[in-house]
């Protein structure tokens, strides 16, 4: 089953809406400078609502003792690590939140891929994360750039772990990128949003319709 993740959920009400029509994750900006940024104490409501739904909190070069703190204030599932870190610090995380008492929460980390060499980069964490998300690269912004990947070049990709695809995904290219890559999962963000943190409920059902397509296609 394709996973799909919607991030940079900034309403409880929008989140709400967007689980129904078909998301399996949502995803929340847990980095200050980012236009999507939502604090912990504003996830929990969302995620009080939807307990069969996952959980990401985004993060990037953030302090471990924060990353624990927002996951036990905002009830997260998954941790998706968004900036620098290496695979030695993904594994610190782990420690940290096996000694808070959160064994179960996952991570993922994301990697902004610019040439087939960073493929081979996001090999390296296989062992200490629970799935990779690739995204396209921009020098100044971590995510929601509009960008797509190049996705030829990612059909040689066959991770040990579930990965995801992200980076200018849309409703009008999503059957295209499907065509040509089996990822475990997909994420959008600006490609079904009206403006930074305000999603377009439309353009979600739009989502959802062409990936239901794609599966009675046999895609």
């Amino acid at each position: 089953m394709l996973q799909v993740k919607i991030c940079g959920i900034t309403q409880v009400e929008q989140g709400q809406a967007i689980a129904r029509l078909g998301a399996t994750a949502l995803g929340y900006v847990c980095v200050a400078r980012s236009p999507r940024y939502i604090p912990p104490e504003k996830i929990a409501p969302i995620t009080t609502a939807l307990p069969k739904v996952q959980h990401f909190g985004v993060f990037a070069n953030a302090p471990l003792s924060d990353i624990v703190a927002a996951v036990k204030t905002a009830g997260l599932s998954t941790v998706q690590l968004h900036g620098d870190e290496t695979p030695a610090a993904c594994q610190l995380l782990r420690d940290a939140l096996i000694a808070a008492g959160l064994p179960h929460i996952k991570l993922v980390k994301a990697l902004r891929i610019r040439a087939a060499a960073d493929l081979d980069t996001a090999l390296s964490y296989e062992p200490d994360v629970d799935a990779l998300l690739l995204d396209a690269y921009h020098p100044d912004q971590l995510g929601g750039t509009g960008r797509t990947l190049d996705w030829p070049t990612l059909q040689t990709f066959a991770p040990n772990r579930p990965w995801f695809l992200a980076g200018g995904l849309t409703p009008d290219n999503v059957l295209s990128a499907l065509a040509q890559l089996s990822p475990n999962g997909i994420d959008l963000s600006s490609g079904v949003e009206r403006s930074p943190g305000d999603k377009d409920l439309q353009k979600v059902r739009q989502l959802f319709d062409q990936i239901k397509s794609a599966q009675a296609a046999g895609l």
